[in-house]
């Protein structure tokens, strides 16, 4: 599925170097005085704390998410609601962002591939945030890594995965892989699909996306300097696996449904 083509990522050199001007300091203090404190949130002895129906930790976690992305520029938009309780989110993959864009509306465990674990501050970060990491092209890795997501999700907590497997260069919705949603179909909990926009109707998955051979910390540094722009998070009908014949048809109905937001 194509999208609408993206206007030229801001280059504009005057511009660029005043919004760098004043996002890497929020950035800096966002990093070395916010984030400790987010951590102090996770303390065993108060992080289950109630705080508004959700755990004080979660409703921590939620708010340093929404700061960065608000100190990147994304001025974020919610539609739909996201189910409590155990559930499934798939959601479509355009960059490190999406991770960041979810955790501010809904604490969940990622499955992420590995690698992550090595990028600046997001693989520490994606570490405390009860990410399963797998590794690509590994069957050992993606068994053990069902069994973590089954685990979970009889558990009473949410799993959010990119059924794509990997990013893409944000002109289309690749196709779902339907090994990943066993693991609802096991534990019986629903699946939400969830669309990300960047841009008015996803005009910017293009420049949000990795540019070709563009390593994790150019594409940080490039997005830090971008102009503001609008982020959706749709978060769609949700798909009773009772309701659907086979995790095939289960993936391909949560895909139907983020290309439908997605236009």
């Amino acid at each position: 599925m194509s999208l609408t083509p993206t206007p030229a990522a801001g280059r504009g050199g005057v511009a660029r170097a005043f919004r760098y001007l004043y996002r890497v300091p929020l950035l800096l203090i966002h990093l070395l005085v916010l984030l400790p404190l987010t951590l102090l949130s996770m303390v065993p002895l108060w992080a289950g704390l109630d705080v508004g129906g959700e755990r004080l930790e979660h409703r921590v976690v939620r708010a340093w998410s929404a700061g960065l992305m608000w100190i990147f520029g994304f001025r974020l938009h919610r539609e739909g609601r996201p189910l409590a309780g155990a559930t499934l989110f798939v959601a479509n993959h355009v960059s490190w962002v999406d991770i960041e864009m979810l955790h501010s509306q809904r604490m969940m465990g990622f499955v992420a591939k590995r690698e992550i674990r090595g990028w600046p501050v997001v693989g520490w970060l994606a570490e405390r945030g009860e990410t399963i990491f797998h590794q690509r092209g590994s069957q050992e890795s993606l068994g053990g890594v069902l069994h973590e997501m089954l685990l979970r999700l009889r558990a009473g907590r949410s799993v959010g995965v990119f059924p794509e497997g990997r990013t893409r260069d944000g002109q289309e919705v690749g196709p779902f892989h339907a090994r990943i949603f066993l693991a609802a179909v096991e534990a019986e909990v629903p699946v939400q699909p969830v669309a990300l926009r960047y841009g008015p109707h996803a005009s910017a998955q293009t420049v949000v996306a990795f540019a070709p051979r563009e390593s994790f910390f150019a594409n940080f540094l490039r997005l830090l300097g971008e102009p503001s722009r609008e982020a959706a998070i749709c978060f769609l009908e949700p798909i009773r696996v009772s309701d659907v014949e086979g995790r095939r048809r289960i993936a391909d109905l949560a895909r139907e449904r983020i290309i439908a937001a997605m236009r």
